[in-house]
């Protein structure tokens, strides 16, 4: 459990007779000791211990959210178990696109027969999703099993939010429109004991014409880089060697502190952190990378040489209707300043096929980027009409059946490239953090390189979370099978 031992001191000193005190993270401290006694006087009603299990939807913002989440449930007195049949499930939700938002209510439709037999089940959704009006009005009225909502703002309130729902015989609806407010030092617990997200600051300023992101995340708000390196230090005692700082846009990080520190700065503080060997970041926004951060990553003997750049777009006119403040040759400079200063880095991106009003002309300039960038990999997506968006109402919707056409001949020369950069490492001898048994070979174990690739190699569970040497035996195309040759510690 990734919290101090005074933070249980503190919960445990809460006089929960009293009022609850105002300020924050006391206040969470004060209920989920209230929690606690509430769990156990179920639990003795049940005469077995309560359940908990929380699915996580989208991104490692999400993830690390759902890490927060389980701490809290895990603090109050709850058992983790993978099966939505627990006595409080939780859906951390994305809406970034809309197969997202039916895969939730597809969930939800399922549980609720599940509730029928345990009625003293709760169910609670939380995070992006939660944050548009129509899908809270479609919960109030399709899904009225659900017992608690709230959103992307308020996440940290989890243990009060619990309390309101044991004494509440009706839907719980906690949500916010924004806040200023960040709130430090709440139980967290890690899927992974060697590696760890770690949040540097919260929600987007950039406004991208189909992204509903700053809507449901709100204005940019940095930690204190005092309280990321605290954090850092304490996780990094506890046994992480790879920290992987998360944001929105990190590029931009610092911009609203009193203090001017801009994410290099801080990059550059993080990396003299003793016992910590990798640093990683995500996601960068190109029109806030700057020369100092290249060269901070150039001169770094920790951060991982992988950058994730998204593209988007090739065309400069779609760029600019877009809102994204850079242009195709502009992207292309900053591309070739990565490899130049760092020759092994594994450059990846994000691409969007279909966006309203993109002609053929337009879609052929994302494939001449695609050509002179040669990306190690890419995540590629047909455009979703997010309603609220200044892209959603746009008439010039491109026809399902040209942009499957577009989409599939990206999809197939992005994979062709990847597959002919992959091979380039064959016979490499490369450093391997391994994360875990490999899923369909028990003799083998899994890990990730600095450049983000994935290779399989011979190992036991006893590898697990260290740094190894593997040489690059054969390529499969998007993995790698390799023969280990020793530590790398």
């Amino acid at each position: 459990m990734e919290y101090l031992k005074m933070y249980e001191n503190e919960i445990e000193a809460m006089d929960i007779t009293m009022s609850p005190p105002a300020n924050e993270p006391e206040r969470q401290y004060y209920f989920i000791k209230k929690a606690r006694g509430l769990v156990k006087e179920k639990e003795r009603e049940l005469k077995r211990p309560l359940t908990c299990h929380i699915t996580t939807f989208g991104c490692q913002m999400n993830a690390r959210d759902s890490e927060k989440l389980l701490g809290v449930l895990e603090n109050i007195g709850y058992k983790n178990v993978d099966d939505e049949t627990a006595d409080i499930v939780i859906f951390n939700t994305c809406t970034v696109r809309e197969n997202a938002n039916q895969r939730v209510y597809g969930h939800l439709g399922q549980l609720k027969s599940v509730k029928k037999k345990h009625p003293g089940m709760l169910i609670g959704l939380c995070g992006c999703m939660m944050q548009e009006e129509d899908v809270v009005s479609t919960i109030q009225s399709k899904y009225k099993h659900v017992d608690i909502v709230f959103g992307t703002h308020n996440l940290y309130k989890l243990a009060e939010i619990l309390c309101d729902a044991y004494l509440s015989n009706s839907m719980i609806i906690d949500i916010w429109k924004d806040t200023d407010k960040i709130v430090e030092d709440l139980p967290v617990e890690r899927k992974y004991s060697f590696k760890s997200g770690v949040n540097i600051m919260f929600g987007c300023n950039n406004f991208c014409s189909y992204c509903i992101v700053p809507y449901v995340r709100g204005r940019e708000r940095s930690r204190e880089p005092k309280a990321i390196i605290r954090e850092i230090e304490r996780l990094v005692a506890d046994g992480v060697i790879e920290i992987m700082l998360l944001g929105q846009n990190v590029n931009s990080y610092g911009k609203d502190l009193e203090d001017n520190i801009s994410f290099a700065e801080l990059l550059a503080e993080v990396e003299k952190i003793k016992g910590l060997k990798r640093i990683r970041f995500m996601t960068s926004h190109p029109k806030d990378l700057s020369d100092e951060l290249i060269e901070v990553m150039k001169n770094s003997k920790k951060i991982c040489k992988h950058f994730h750049l998204p593209l988007q777009t090739g065309s400069t006119r779609l760029l600019k209707e877009m809102n994204r403040r850079y242009d195709k040759e502009r992207y292309l400079e900053l591309a070739k300043k990565l490899k130049e200063a760092i020759p092994d880095i594994a450059i990846t991106t994000d691409i969007i096929v279909g966006y309203p009003g993109e002609t053929e002309e337009d879609f052929e300039e994302t494939m001449d980027v695609v050509e002179m960038v040669r990306y190690d990999s890419a995540f590629t997506f047909v455009y979703s009409k997010r309603t609220g968006t200044p892209a959603a109402s746009n008439p010039n919707q491109v026809p399902e059946d040209v942009v499957k056409e577009r989409f599939d001949k990206l999809l197939k020369r992005v994979q062709t490239i990847s597959r002919e950069q992959a091979l380039k490492k064959v016979g490499a001898v490369e450093e391997v953090l391994v994360e875990g048994m490999n899923e369909q070979d028990d003799s083998l174990v899994s890990g990730r390189m600095s450049n983000n690739s994935i290779v399989h190699f011979p190992g036991d569970a006893d590898l697990c979370g260290k740094l190894v040497t593997v040489k690059l035996v054969e390529c499969k195309g998007f993995y790698y099978m390799g023969e280990m040759l020793g530590s790398a510690e």
